[in-house]
């Protein structure tokens, strides 16, 4: 057995909090290992809404900290990872002049059910305050009102019940799992002597080593802290670090991809933020050419199962037919759909929307045969990871006696760091200097940030391209070797979009897969059941057509 390697601070689960304290705590210098045992950001993370927002809703449950920080933290974004989170249009369609205002009086006083019903009034007073709250760093413009005749006009669609509709701005992030890796490769390389590790599982501790099973084999480490960032797995990993808790009480949310050009028409770059007929806050807006739908908020504490049912697919096409009626809705258009369990805090609430999602971060002090502490990454979402994380990176550097270095709140992210402020120029200047087309340069400048440069010096001229998709076999040779791809749904569904998209076609999978195996050294068997894998679990559980996405 190997000798245990002594590092400063373990963290089991590589999401968006997870990485994003890695990242925090390799810039103050400590050695640290994160270690996922599936793919980074392939829980939780990989299953949002794909929105960087400051919680315009966390108004009407009173929580205004909340909506501080995320307003504050998503102008951050905006200017950290420009390649990766862009302003987002928005508009909120109005059926009512002055419903809601009593139900949202009582809860600024403390009643804990939110207003089923938001009316202009109440609204008008809302989008004011995002604003006021959004003041800090601010990168977009300010809340208007539209008439009735103006919503009308801009999204003709819609239905006449409205009355009116604001429109403001928030953000959204085109690829959140390339976030979280970028997290991750951005910590390595600020302390080198940090390790993220993937597809590497916990299997059990001693009190004093905590054991991982690798593809390289076992590896034992002794921590001096243990940072537990599993999301909503964290009561799961706590029994196996021999602890017994009830931390989590997550909800599912599932979300759907519609193949529907006339819909993105009438959206124009804009997203509709939307209250269904039970109250609940929908949304529909142009993701990387397709209409993403979302979302739920049910019950449910399996995240290894969660996948979109029937009935959540009832539920979006019906919330859309009746927002919508100028437009044809049915389960033809649907592409892809994903799901996954928030992990909110345990909670005896009636509504699960009402739910904080706010963040906290516990401490199992050590006890019995355990020397080291374990803190608790409980809640948050996905806007405020760098907020949770600088919070929980000065609680360890307290208990280790460290002084913090340096603070990430204006540090680029991946691709970010170096962001031009002329794409076209980088684009033209970047095509020079590798052969490549200005277009070809622009698209993974738009995709990579600076990254693209590695990319585009090793494609060169005239790249092969898949056959329905527009990724080069270089360039997913470039991320198989330089990103810790493991399996094949890491390519697909992680490093790239090609899956959530739909545009991953059988023949474009199967070409991928034998690129994987020669970049990785894939026997022919191995390489087969990753194929076969890889197929079933798409279209068994994210709902992708592969038959037809060659034709789309």
């Amino acid at each position: 057995m190997t000798r245990p390697q002594d590092i400063d601070v373990l963290i089991l689960g590589a999401g968006i909090n997870g990485a994003g304290l890695f990242r925090d705590l390799c810039e103050q210098g400590l050695t640290c290992v994160i270690a996922d045992k599936g793919d980074f950001g392939g829980g939780t993370s990989a299953a949002p809404s794909r929105l960087i927002h400051g919680g315009i809703k966390y108004l009407e449950t009173a929580e205004l900290g909340l909506v501080a920080q995320s307003t504050l933290e998503r102008n951050l974004l905006l200017k950290n990872a420009p390649h990766l989170v862009k302003p987002l249009a928005t508009v909120i369609p109005i059926f009512s002049w002055f419903k809601g205002v009593g139900a949202a009086l009582r809860t600024l006083m403390g009643s804990t059910t939110a207003p089923r019903n938001r009316g202009a009034a109440l609204m008008k007073v809302g989008l004011a305050m995002y604003d006021f709250y959004g003041r800090r760093h601010r990168v977009m413009p300010r809340h208007q009102m539209w008439s009735k005749a103006r919503a009308l006009r801009e999204i003709p669609p819609l239905t006449p019940r409205i009355v009116a509709a604001g429109h403001y701005y928030d953000a959204t992030v085109s690829m959140p799992e390339r976030l979280v890796w970028e997290l991750l490769a951005d910590g390595m390389r600020a302390q080198p002597s940090s390790r993220a590790l993937n597809h590497a599982a916990l299997t059990g501790s001693d009190g004093d080593g905590v054991t991982l099973t690798t593809a390289e084999g076992p590896l034992t480490l002794r921590p001096r802290i243990v940072v537990n960032a599993a999301g909503p797995w964290i009561d799961r990993v706590n029994e196996q670090l021999g602890m017994t808790t009830a931390m989590i009480g997550g909800t599912k949310g599932s979300h759907i991809l519609l193949d529907h050009p006339a819909l993105l028409q009438a959206l124009n770059g804009r997203m509709i933020y939307f209250e269904a007929d039970d109250g609940r806050i929908c949304l529909v807006f142009d993701y990387l050419g397709r209409a993403l739908v979302g979302s739920t908020d049910i019950r449910a504490d399996n995240p290894d199962t969660v996948t979109c049912e029937d009935p959540e697919i009832d539920y979006f096409l019906s919330a859309l037919r009746g927002l919508l009626p100028g437009l044809e809705f049915d389960r033809n258009q649907i592409v892809y759909a994903y799901s996954g369990i928030r992990p909110l805090p345990a909670s005896d609430a009636d509504n699960p929307g009402l739910i904080s999602r706010d963040h906290s971060a516990p401490v199992l002090e050590p006890a019995g045969d355990r020397r080291w502490p374990v803190i608790c990454l409980v809640g948050g979402k996905w806007t405020t990871f760098r907020g949770f994380a600088a919070e929980v990176a000065d609680t360890v550097l307290s208990r280790l006696d460290r002084t913090r270095l340096r603070d990430t709140q204006n540090a680029p992210i991946g691709g970010g760091r170096d962001y031009p402020t002329d794409a076209a120029a980088w684009a033209r200047d970047a095509a020079r200097a590798s052969g490549a087309s200005p277009a070809r340069a622009a698209t993974l400048l738009a995709r990579y940030g600076t990254t693209a440069t590695g990319i585009l010096q090793v494609e060169g001229t005239g790249p092969q391209m898949l056959r329905d998709a527009d990724y080069s076999h270089a360039e997913l040779t470039w991320l198989i070797t330089h990103e810790q791809v493991v399996h094949l749904p890491d390519l697909v569904m992680r490093r790239t979009a090609l899956a959530v998209t739909g545009q991953l076609s059988a023949r474009d999978l199967d070409c991928i897969a034998g690129i994987c195996g020669t970049a990785l050294g894939w026997l022919p068997d191995r390489t087969a059941s990753e194929l076969e894998q890889t197929r079933a679990m798409l279209v068994s559980r994210h709902r992708l057509r592969l038959d037809q996405a060659a034709e789309a």
